[in-house]
């Protein structure tokens, strides 16, 4: 139905491993992402990637109380930091914000290094990662 429609569906189906990977051995495959299409009805085609049971998100799930705790331990000075798991619940990906002033006269380059080394152990079982880095304002 999707080739009759002139649509193509890219990336890992259900069940089915990334090139040069096997089945179930990285985190889109440990937290079952998959592809659905659904077919039109009478309403535009749909794709809708899923990742685990939907959570609310007031609550925080164990991997972003984990990445929080080790950013507060190397940024003790830091201001605000905010872990936010935007895999959907399942730990494959994550969005941080630090805004610490031990950032203060260095580029976002090294802001983003300094992040990326405070999380290297975490950094290994994660999919991605979204860096947000500042200083507060005086």
């Amino acid at each position: 139905m999707a080739a009759a429609a002139g649509l193509r569906l890219r990336g890992p189906v259900s069940g089915a491993a990334a090139p040069g990977r096997a089945a179930g051995s990285g985190p889109a495959e440990r937290c079952h992402s998959s592809f659905v299409f659904r077919p039109p009805l009478l309403s535009p085609p749909q794709l809708v990637l899923r990742c685990g049971p939907w959570r609310s998100f007031t609550s925080r799930t164990d991997g972003e109380a984990r990445v929080t705790r080790v950013l507060r331990e190397k940024f003790p000075r830091a201001s605000a930091i905010r872990v936010v798991d935007i895999s959907g619940g399942c730990g494959a990906m994550y969005e941080v914000h630090v805004e610490s002033e031990e950032f203060r006269e260095k580029r976002m380059v090294q802001q983003h290094q300094m992040v990326n080394q405070a999380l290297r152990e975490e950094i290994k079982s994660m999919h991605g990662l979204r860096i947000f880095t500042s200083t507060p304002k005086p």
